[in-house]
């Protein structure tokens, strides 16, 4: 049977929690036929993470795979589940994560019409929910007044998305062709990836559909999580070469004529580098100032016109205030969001 959707799980020694990601899916479908599930263990090393896997695959030989590869990070665990999957469609759920089973239900209703009338659409938007470790709240990010719902929509149609309103990987199931075609740079043993995979693919994506469900439960709060603040500034390195790969993947004035993409993707790249002049900050990485302002001077040289773009943006310059109290006013700007916003 034609598969629907295949949800690629990377999982590097995650024998405490992966068995709830896995069933949240498997059981959250009702053990659909379509569905397919890629567990990928990306050479785990501390715990039973492969013989996990394995034991899914064979309960479920018909709704899961089990691969084993060397260790190669979270961006080459998504490519080998990409390359192996047999859906239409296809998302990533992280280890530690977990879909709800009604809006997973809701999607493959969706999926499965398209599929069955042939109606084109290239990207599935649903929302996500940030689950948070320290008090036991939750916090929904959705795609309301951006993108009109239950609408199969081209960029074009598309309306202002606020700055909470990026779509992340959490929030984005593509077709398997859009993300194959062109491929998705992802390299080895870096984090942080996921940027790469929200913003590299979104030139391809011709029709987009937004379904209203909160579907994936983001867990956050833990201490050696990627996006925990001294974990960030402790990796800025890994943050400012994915954002080279970003940088260097198109020339947005020349390659994207749609207007409106263009401009989300600049909003996009303008707060990838934001990132990296905060955690430049924020690091104890002797070089990692000098190495911010270097990806800063890469950009200028790259697209004089897209680093004027960004650089001179509200957040570009607030973020980049010279003297010592323009950084304290530079942190304390970024203190303030991830408090509203909860992020991290």
């Amino acid at each position: 049977m034609e598969k629907t959707l295949t949800v690629g799980i990377p999982c590097y020694n995650s024998a405490a929690y992966m068995d709830h990601a896995v069933s949240s899916i498997i059981e959250g479908s009702g053990e659909a036929e379509d569905i397919q599930v890629i567990i990928v263990d990306d050479g785990s090393t501390k715990d039973n993470t492969w013989e996990k896997a394995q034991e899914w695959e064979a309960r479920y030989p018909n709704l899961v795979k089990a691969i084993h590869q060397e260790n190669g990070g979270h961006g080459i665990a998504v490519l080998t589940a990409l390359n192996a999957a047999d859906g239409v469609y296809f998302k990533v759920c992280d280890s530690d994560d977990w879909y709800d089973a009604d809006a997973l239900q809701s999607l493959l209703k969706t999926l499965r019409s398209f599929i069955k009338y042939d109606v084109r659409v290239d990207l599935v938007v649903t929302n996500y929910v940030y689950e948070h470790v320290e008090d036991q709240k939750e916090s929904v990010v959705d795609y309301k007044f951006a993108l009109r719902r239950n609408k199969v929509l081209t960029w074009s149609e598309v309306g202002r998305f606020g700055p909470s309103q990026y779509l992340l990987m959490h929030s984005l199931c593509y077709r398997v062709d859009v993300l194959r075609d062109g491929g998705v740079p992802m390299p080895p043993h870096t984090f942080y990836v996921d940027n790469i995979y929200a913003y590299v693919p979104m030139p391809r994506v011709k029709t987009l559909y937004y379904l209203d469900v909160d579907l994936y439960r983001y867990f956050i709060g833990r201490e050696d999580q990627s996006v925990n603040e001294s974990v960030m500034a402790g990796r800025i390195d890994q943050q400012l070469r994915i954002t080279r790969i970003m940088i260097d993947a198109y020339h947005l004035y020349d390659d994207v004529q749609e207007p409106k993409l263009r401009n989300y993707m600049f909003n996009y790249l303008t707060m990838i580098m934001v990132i990296c002049s905060i955690f430049s900050k924020l690091s104890e990485e002797p070089s990692a100032r000098a190495d911010c302002h270097a990806l800063w001077e890469y950009f200028r040289v790259y697209d004089p016109e897209m680093y004027r773009h960004v650089r001179h943006s509200f957040l570009g310059t607030m973020t980049n205030l010279p003297t010592k109290a323009g950084e304290k006013t530079s942190l304390g700007l970024y203190r303030v969001t991830s408090k509203v916003f909860k992020f991290n």
